[in-house]
Formats: C-alpha cells, sequence, structure tokens
C-alpha cells in the first residue's frame, strides 16, 4: 500500500550539509548531516548522531549558490537507517526572503 505524502510544499533534492548544535545552553558539537530534500518548509537528512524529536537545533545550509542560510529546526521525524539515522525537521522562523530562494530554485530547477 502507498502512503499518503503529507508534505504542503514540493521538496527539492540538494546536495549540501549542515552543519548544527543542540539549542539546549551547552556549547554542544557540531555535526554534519547529508540532505536528502528541502523546501521552504523543512528539510530531510540524514545523521549518524542521535538527535532528539521536538528539539530545535541551529543550522547553516549551504545552498545550491553556496550562499549559506542560517536557521533554526525542529526535528518532527526520526527513522532508524543503515548506518545512522533520517530526519525531518521543519525551519523555525526562517525569514521570508531564505524560503523564497528555496522556492526560486525549484521553480528553475523545474524548467531545466
Amino acid at each position: 500500500m502507498q502512503q499518503q505524502d503529507r508534505r504542503k510544499t514540493r521538496r527539492t533534492d540538494l546536495a549540501s550539509k549542515l552543519v548544527i548544535k543542540r539549542l539546549d545552553g551547552n556549547a554542544g558539537k557540531e555535526v554534519t548531516i547529508n540532505i536528502a530534500d528541502v523546501s521552504k518548509n523543512g528539510v530531510g537528512f540524514d545523521c549518524s548522531e542521535p538527535l532528539q524529536i521536538g528539539e530545535v537545533y541551529e543550522a547553516y545550509l549551504t545552498i545550491w549558490t553556496k550562499e549559506v542560510i542560517h536557521a533554526f529546526l525542529q526535528i518532527v521525524r526520526i527513522e532508524l537507517k543503515a548506518g545512522g539515522y533520517g530526519y525531518g525537521a521543519i525551519f523555525i522562523g526562517m525569514p521570508e526572503m531564505d524560503s523564497a530562494r528555496i522556492e526560486v530554485y525549484q521553480t528553475v530547477n523545474d524548467e531545466v
């Protein structure tokens, strides 16, 4: 049986990485993760480190133009995978200008 996609916006694959740290007052460590897909509302990624569902993490997303978007991610989905975890996260308080960059890329990428 095919699972229904509950995403509100289209997802785009993006060859990039994020460096994240937990926002609990501790310095924490930065963790590199591999992005599976991104939309203007959130991001799917793989990581070898266990993260907590519901927690908010600071992120630096390097997009296709080599610009870095500073964002906050809230983990909403965790999936156990071989060699690590798959995560789904939503952007918290992302400026409209940054989410518009993602939409523009999706539009241009679809035209090509």
